[in-house]
């Protein structure tokens, strides 16, 4: 890059410690603690901390991590549902140096063991919950980490302890007044997030400081999250570190309730007990609230600001959702943006249409959120963009610091992704004329089901290797629930008589629950003169079945 020419303004005028530091959330929590010490940071069933016990366990779980030797750099994995230890850990790792990896609960020990290898996990954190699919993924893990039992309260079931100590006892160590070191640099890693494998093993996405510090101040914005917000952790931390949340609520002081499991019984208790003023969450989590049995369901003392993504929302939902007390917003963004990097602001005027209209201009993904720099749609090959008609098909791109580092260890990933300065999406859409843009298809046929990515890819291969498949091919098909479902099209070898059950006992062996299809459907799969399989054509097919 050119050396740029030297001006008036930059000659004597240098950075130093007390005009610039680097951009990092630790230090949200920090302010917190200090400003509102009595306020209370965390609620989880019987169990309330305020934020300079917040702060001070965050420091605890540092100060002992950094004695077992986590350094700048070093993977901290963690295998844990929605609980105070998960946002413990997303300040006390990256308080050492350290970068946080939030493992996907819903995963095999197959993909997990791969996951620790790859993120080379110095020290792993599992709540007992899920130690036997942890206790198996290690034995197929080629990684030795130092490993931390976390115990729940809140959880009653089965579960085993496989760890090297108990996490309270692990913590209770460390110094609740820990001199954490900032980040060297706001560029360095601060998390790990693993998306879904396609045709190959899931890609690490790498999130730093500046983008975390960014994009959880965006929230606050986007979300008009005013002083002291209530949040219901509907949303897996797992995801995106749950959309960079954990450290938003921190700005405003806010309260986090946390939520093992999303049941309405228990979703209704806590609105209406806490105050709930903020959630997000996939469809699924929306027809879970409204189809909750009368006796489940109580009258919300205010209106609770709902944000969803994935698929958007029909527009029955959307009434009943507000009849419920709930006012949805559409977002839309992918890991390698740190979750939700586009909004579709809403309107006041829009409030006048016919509720049709209305979920015309609520299913469109939006516009960029305020800290990410450029959001177009754009021609691939030309890199140039298409025409605002709302008809003209390209690629949506990104351009911003909520754009990830990249793909760890994966140079020709991530290479391929910033080709031409732009993040490549995968994803197709238009661009209406008034700069909103508009997902309609995706070029990887990803499936979002319930929040969870799914691979057609994937599910195909594990359908082909069935003996009696001679062609699959699967696709989204609608669902008011979860938002989409695996549908598949299968064609049997001739001669071969199978039924849907031994599909999906057969996917059930080699594919994690959630991606099992919901649907099979036995047909020829139709196909272009190259053999090409025309999937736009089952689409239509699936929506009708």
């Amino acid at each position: 890059m050119a050396t740029m020419p030297k001006t008036i303004y930059d000659l004597d005028l240098d950075r130093n410690p007390a005009n610039h530091q680097p951009l990092t959330p630790l230090t949200f929590l920090e302010r917190a603690a200090a400003v509102f010490p009595d306020r209370v940071a965390i609620i989880h069933g019987g169990l309330s901390r305020t934020y300079a016990d917040f702060y001070a366990r965050a420091r605890r779980l540092a100060s002992s991590l950094a004695r077992l030797g986590v350094r700048r750099g070093d993977t901290v994995s963690v295998m844990l549902a929605n609980t105070p230890a998960m946002l413990e850990a997303h300040y006390g790792v990256p308080m050492t140096g350290g970068v946080l990896n939030a493992l996907n609960t819903r995963l095999d020990a197959g993909v997990l063991g791969f996951t620790l290898d790859h993120a080379e996990t110095k020290v792993l954190i599992v709540d007992r919950e899920f130690a036997p699919v942890m206790k198996s993924a290690l034995a197929r893990a080629k990684a030795s980490p130092f490993v931390i039992d976390y115990r729940d309260p809140e959880y009653a079931g089965p579960g085993e302890g496989i760890g090297d100590i108990d996490y309270e006892d692990f913590i209770a160590a460390g110094d609740p007044g820990f001199a954490w070191p900032m980040p060297q640099d706001e560029w360095d890693a601060i998390s790990l997030n693993y998306t879904s494998g396609t045709t190959g093993d899931p890609k690490g996405v790498v999130f730093h400081h500046r983008g975390a510090y960014l994009l959880a101040t965006g929230n606050i914005l986007t979300g008009d999250m005013v002083r002291h917000p209530v949040y219901l952790w509907t949303l897996p931390m797992f995801h995106c570190n749950g959309w960079c949340f954990p450290w938003s609520l921190s700005i405003a002081a806010g309260t986090h309730v946390c939520l093992r499991q999303v049941r309405a019984a228990r979703i209704y208790e806590l609105m209406a007990k806490h105050g709930v003023t903020h959630m997000c969450g996939a469809p699924i989590v929306m027809s879970t609230i409204l189809n909750a049995p009368a006796a489940e369901k109580k009258r919300l003392p205010r209106t609770v600001e709902f944000f969803t993504a994935a698929a958007p929302p029909p527009e029955a939902v959307l009434a009943a959702m507000k009849a419920a007390g709930f006012n949805v917003t559409h977002l839309y963004g992918l890991t390698e943006t740190y979750g939700p990097a586009v909004v579709n602001d809403w309107h006041v005027e829009w409030d006048e249409l016919p509720a049709a209209e209305q979920a015309a201009m609520k299913a469109r993904q939006g516009v960029r959120y305020l800290p990410l720099e450029a959001l177009d749609v754009m021609d691939p090959q030309t890199m140039t963009p298409v025409p605002a008609d709302g008809a003209a098909m390209g690629e949506v791109m990104f351009r911003g610091n909520v754009v990830m580092k990249g793909y760890l260890k994966n140079k020709a990933a991530t290479e391929k992704a910033f080709a031409g300065g732009w993040f490549h999406s995968g994803d197709l859409g238009v661009k209406h004329p008034d700069g909103y843009i508009q997902l309609k298809d995706r070029s990887k046929d990803i499936i979002i089901s319930g929040g969870e990515n799914i691979s057609s890819i994937e599910v195909e291969e594990a359908l082909y290797k069935h003996p009696a498949v001679q062609a699959a091919a699967v696709v989204a098909k609608p669902d008011e629930k979860w938002g989409e479902t695996p549908c598949a099209f299968i064609e049997l070898k001739p001669g071969e008589e199978i039924t849907s059950q031994d599909i999906l006992d057969w996917c059930r062996q080699h594919l994690a629950a959630y991606k099992v299809p919901r649907h099979v459907v036995f047909a020829e799969v139709p196909k272009t003169s190259t053999g090409k399989m025309q999937k736009f054509i089952l689409r239509e097919r699936a929506k009708d079945i």
